[in-house]
């Protein structure tokens, strides 16, 4: 048997694999899997969900160590399957493949599975050990542990804000406050999630594209998603014309104008309508409506008033902030007043790219753990 030592890096290799399709998988979590020899020194057979959701990473693992599979030790980064679906259990395919040991590092919600993959392991002679570098884990597996608790999609809020308060200025269109390496990192997490959403004022205001930049990842673009109650958007603005390209999504209010609502259609935006019969459209049912419509993880990038509802209402599941050295002035449009929130969040990550200083909370991340 391994010691903890190796245990631990052999884990935290295959949480490394994992992040490898993150935002990529569709429905299914990224997992990574590693297959280790039984003498416990050399990577026989590794795997990641692919692209899409199948097949899953313990499959993969599987197929590349053969017949060496055979009395080894696996490590994966979540529970294995234990249902019939597309494809069959991946805890069926250990068991068959004669695995002598399962290091397991978070156990999975998902009703279909929770425990019952353990228990078939366990059952079946096979030695299991449960929660290895789970807050490690957690960081990758977030937004699937929030989809199967929480029955809605992640949120992660995201804010550049200047030395003096500001998140843009007034009468004027975007103002660049934080720095390119900033600018990278915020592109990443577009890529790394479903959608990315706004408010309708940040729009007008900015007329962004709203789309993923870096090099590489262009595809990996998130479907924009436009809050605009009364669709007061252009339908000339940039997320409008390129919707035919990347998706678009606008949420409205039962009083949108329906002549507008068709001619944003006809440009190949998808509009949802719900209730705003008390002013506003509730942040509980847009979520409801885009993880009925598939989305798992949603990067809100503002305004100051969106993020100030959601925040209120306690639907934000992390805060990042990027803050800037860059001032602003008297004319900046104010950042929500994050200290009023943030005793109800835990800081999980601090660093510093150039000048620039990048804050992460996590709001009470136990709860998904348990």
């Amino acid at each position: 048997m391994a010691d903890d030592n190796t245990d631990r890096r052999f884990m935290a290799a295959a949480i490394r694999l994992a992040h490898r399709h993150i935002g990529e998988t569709a429905e299914n979590p990224s997992v990574g899997a590693l297959i280790v020899s039984c003498d416990g020194k050399t990577i026989i057979g590794h795997g990641v969900t692919a692209i899409g959701g199948r097949p899953h990473a313990e499959t993969q693992a599987l197929q590349m160590a053969g017949e060496n599979a055979r009395g080894s030790t696996v490590y994966v980064t979540l529970e294995p399957c234990s249902h019939y679906g597309k494809t069959p259990p991946c805890a069926n395919a250990l068991i068959k493949a004669g695995v002598k040991r399962v290091v397991i590092s978070l156990c999975d919600p998902d009703k279909r599975v929770s425990g019952r993959g353990i228990k078939m392991l366990e059952d079946a002679g096979i030695i299991v050990e449960t929660g290895l570098l789970a807050d490690y884990a957690f960081e990758g597996l977030s937004a699937y542990l929030a989809n199967r608790k929480l029955s809605r999609p992640e949120v992660t809020l995201k804010m550049a804000i200047s030395a003096d308060g500001g998140i843009g200025l007034l009468g004027k269109r975007k103002v660049s406050i934080s720095n390119g390496i900033s600018h990278s990192v915020s592109h990443m997490m577009r890529a790394e999630n479903d959608a990315i959403m706004v408010g309708s004022n940040t729009v007008i205001t900015d007329d962004p594209e709203l789309d993923c930049r870096l090099p590489g990842l262009e595809k990996r673009s998130p479907v924009r998603v436009v809050v605009d109650r009364r669709l007061a958007i252009d339908v000339n603005c940039r997320v409008v014309e390129t919707a035919r390209f990347l998706p678009t999504w606008v949420i409205v209010g039962k009083k949108a104008d329906q002549t507008k609502i068709a001619a944003f259609e006809k440009k190949g935006v998808n509009i949802f309508v719900l209730d705003d019969s008390n002013g506003l459209i509730a942040p509980k049912d847009i979520l409801a409506v885009l993880f009925d419509n598939h989305i798992s993880s949603i990067l809100l990038e503002g305004g100051t008033r969106l993020a100030c509802t959601f925040l209120d209402k306690q639907y934000v599941d992390k805060i990042v902030l990027f803050r800037s050295t860059i001032e602003l002035g008297k004319n900046r449009i104010p950042a929500p007043d994050f200290e009023k929130y943030l005793g109800h969040f835990d800081k999980v990550n601090k660093a510093r790219f150039g000048e620039d200083i990048y804050n992460e909370w996590r709001y009470h991340p136990q709860c998904l753990l348990e």
